[in-house]
């Protein structure tokens, strides 16, 4: 789920009741309605009123835009740096705009700001620069807050949806466990094919337990892919190899439950896998992310295949880790990356 922009309507409205409210005292002056007027709105006149208004309301628009939606397309740079950008922009926009409306108010009105006036126009300026920053920021706090409730009411959901499958099918594992105990007894003298019913065995339970949490360690998911490696490499031999490069320190790390098993399998479904053509797929860290990736050799048979596998992981992603995966074909690989922070 992308972050939401806050709507245009209300970055509109709140800039139009900005440029109104600072400019109304000079309104007020203009008819005398405060009685005699201050010597800072003497000179105020209809058309040094609509130029003020435009110009602010101009101003605010901006300000609110840039610190609500546009710098958050500022994607991939640290929060440090979004910072300085955020605090740059705002410092150049406001001299930008401040010296375009007091080259435009001299144009317009045919009339010059004299020091007071113009000191505190700066003065104004920078304080309605401030208000607008702190609005925007409780504006993306409400959006943030409203994207939050939404996600854990789906997560709450899909909780309740894997419960509800959960009892449909409780009499199904004891069915299978006890159906896969009578196989191992039946191939006791068969090492092979015990290790093979025990891997079998341990990944139908590892399914099981995932059902009731949405992450694991990435300890724990490596230790259910060995079991699901054996049962694709009884089938392929040597047709099919891995090659796994983790670092130590990032075993504890945590992703979606079956992540790394649903690329693996991924890469065997829609590849060829031959004598001739090997799959090969690799698995290991860059930066702070877990690459899988394969060389690209598309079957030629026909696959039967949902195709949401990868779109449905990237939704857990994005429920659970605020991330999405992200997808690469260059040079004839196929890499996906899984952000860990």
């Amino acid at each position: 789920m992308g972050l939401k922009k806050v709507k245009h309507s209300i970055t509109i409205s709140i800039a139009l009741l900005v440029s109104v409210l600072i400019n109304l005292p000079r309104l007020l002056s203009l008819y005398d309605v405060l009685g005699e007027p201050t010597k800072s709105f003497a000179s105020a006149s209809v058309k040094d009123i609509i130029v003020r208004f435009i110009f602010l309301s101009i101003f605010s628009w901006v300000v609110l835009q840039f610190n609500t939606n546009w710098k958050y397309y500022l994607y991939n740079i640290s929060k440090v740096t979004k910072i300085i950008i955020t605090v740059l922009c705002n410092i150049i926009w406001f001299f930008v705009a401040t010296e375009a409306f007091q080259y435009g108010y001299e144009i317009l009105t045919s009339s010059d700001m004299n020091k007071s006036e113009s000191a505190i126009f700066y003065f104004v300026y920078f304080v309605v620069l401030l208000i607008l920053v702190f609005i925007s920021g409780i504006l993306r706090y409400q959006i943030i807050h409203q994207q939050d409730l939404v996600e854990k009411e789906l997560l709450k959901q899909q909780s309740l949806q894997n419960e509800l499958m959960a009892l449909k099918n409780q009499i199904n594992p004891h069915f299978l466990f006890n159906s896969l105990n009578s196989l191992n007894s039946l191939v006791r003298g068969n090492k092979p094919a015990t290790t093979f019913v025990n891997n079998l065995s341990f990944m139908y339970r590892y399914i099981l337990q995932s059902a009731s949490q949405d992450m694991v360690t990435l300890s724990e998911e490596l230790k259910f892919l060995d079991s699901y490696i054996y049962l694709i490499t009884t089938r392929y031999r040597n047709r099919f190899s891995i090659d796994i490069e983790i670092k130590e320190s990032m075993m504890q790390e945590k992703i979606p439950a079956l992540a790394l098993q649903l690329l693996v399998e991924n890469a065997v479904k829609h590849n060829e896998i031959s004598q001739i053509n090997p799959l090969n797929v690799k698995i290991y860290t860059e930066m702070h992310n877990i690459i899988v990736e394969n060389v690209l050799r598309p079957r030629t048979t026909f696959v039967e295949s949902t195709g949401h596998g990868l779109a449905n992981l990237d939704k857990r992603y994005v429920m659970l880790k605020k991330k999405h995966i992200v997808l690469s074909n260059s040079n004839n690989i196929f890499k996906v990356k899984l952000p860990l922070d």
